[in-house]
């Protein structure tokens, strides 16, 4: 998902935002489109119109830029889906059945690149725990809530709960990614409903 926000921009029509955000908005857009791997560095200067020697000042090297970008995208995908989850209140049974609701919205987006964090663990060296150590760090913050909201809706096991849910979430993001059918969060939807259901008991 790309949540980057638009450049602001000046009265004379100049770009304002500064070259650390213009840098990780370039990375950002080409990264989610194109994969890691795949962009170079002269790629993203030119697209972020800066030169190679701010990117490597701001952050030392691509994998910085990678880390910082995985940053931004994690805390704007948190806010959002969280948000979708939360925002019109009521039990919270009723906020975690809006999970594959929410799942829709972004899979039907016409810039829905799947999971910046599933896509960098993959594109990664398997013996590289880095990325493994950002994706986690990023689930972990979503499975917590989902665990909270588990918890308040007096269903058993609410941390075994979170966890399948998030399974389910992974595997939708990627069967998404691979179909580009936003109907596959129907899917996880109702697989959902059955868990939640199920932990009623």
């Amino acid at each position: 998902m790309d949540v980057a926000p638009p450049q602001p921009v000046s009265q004379a029509g100049e770009i304002t935002a500064s070259p650390r955000d213009r840098l990780i908005e370039a990375a950002t857009r080409l990264f989610c489109r194109y994969g890691v791997n795949s962009v170079g560095v002269d790629e993203i200067v030119a697209a972020a119109g800066t030169a190679k020697t701010t990117l490597y000042r701001l952050f030392r090297s691509k994998d910085g830029l990678v880390e910082a970008v995985l940053d931004c995208e994690g805390r704007a995908w948190r806010a959002w889906f969280l948000a979708e989850i939360d925002a019109a209140g009521g039990p919270a049974l009723a906020r975690l059945h809006r999970i594959g609701p929410a799942l829709r919205l972004w899979f039907a987006r016409e810039d829905f690149y799947g999971c910046p964090f599933i896509n960098a663990v993959a594109e990664s060296d398997k013996a590289d725990h880095r990325m493994r150590s950002l994706a986690i760090a990023h689930k972990k913050v979503v499975l917590e809530r989902l665990a909270t909201l588990c918890g308040e809706a007096g269903l058993k096991e609410p941390n075994e709960v979170a966890h399948s849910l998030g399974l389910i979430i992974d595997g939708a993001i990627v069967a998404a990614l691979v179909t580009g059918d936003p109907c596959v969060a129907d899917t996880a939807g109702r697989s959902c409903a059955a868990i939640l259901s199920q932990a009623k008991g």
